[in-house]
């Protein structure tokens, strides 16, 4: 008897499309200099997007079809009080996931894309925010599928950012130096932890601002579209 049936080959394909996003995200972050350089910001920006955006897409219908795949190591779905818990945390994590310390307009390489240096918003509570918000996210649908697929795709998400933490201080301080170094002691990556030691304060104004309010909109838009979205 085949006590790993289960192991079905969903599971390495996730890890390998992660691992794959891995290389290309990080890699090409790591490049930006030179290929600002030598095909400009805009440009740059725009073959960013072309390779990250299909690739993304790309995992997200995977595992949307695969989710359930593997061994189910717990059911708490028919709980009632988990669906609004799981909802919670997935809004708490889409605005740590897409904080509005980002300049939209750059993003679309409407405007030039810039590296900034930030410390302002959610930065206060974290350094690295979409880290944070992976982690919950993670957290919060691994409570609703209690699956292996589910686990490993986790583990591939959250090994990325934790990656990506190291790596973009190792941008940021190649790039800005002390002054890197000031905000790096002046903030944290664990959340809340500069702001309980003194070292940083909230400012709820900063988070007065028409980025927080498109999250909010998206992740209300993801609600009411959300079995249509597991149909597709």
């Amino acid at each position: 008897m085949n006590h790993f049936n289960w192991l079905t080959s969903s599971h390495f394909i996730i890890f390998g499309l992660l691992t794959g996003f891995a290389i290309a995200h990080s890699g090409l972050a790591a490049l930006r200099p030179w290929g600002e350089e030598k095909i400009g910001a805009r440009f740059y920006r725009v073959l960013f997007a072309i390779v990250s955006i299909p690739f993304a897409t790309i995992i997200i219908i995977y595992f949307l079809n695969h989710r359930y795949d593997g061994l189910i190591l717990w059911q708490l779905y028919n709980f009632s009080w988990l669906k609004p818990i799981v909802w919670i945390l997935s809004a708490i994590s889409f605005i740590f996931l897409y904080p509005a310390t980002f300049n939209l307009l750059e993003i679309a390489a409407i405007q030039k894309p810039e590296v900034h240096l930030y410390e302002t918003g959610i930065i206060r509570i974290s350094r690295h925010p979409q880290m944070v918000g992976q982690v919950i996210w993670c957290v919060a649908h691994s409570l609703w599928i209690g699956s292996t697929f589910m686990l490993v795709t986790c583990f591939g998400l959250i090994a990325h950012h934790l990656f990506s933490v190291w790596h973009g201080d190792r941008r940021l301080e190649k790039r800005y130096g002390e002054a890197f170094l000031q905000v790096k002691a002046r903030t944290s990556v664990i959340p809340f932890l500069a702001v309980l030691d003194g070292r940083q304060t909230l400012k709820l104004e900063e988070f007065l601002r028409p980025a927080y309010l498109g999250v909010t909109i998206f992740v209300l838009f993801v609600w009411y579209v959300h079995l249509w979205l597991q149909q597709m």
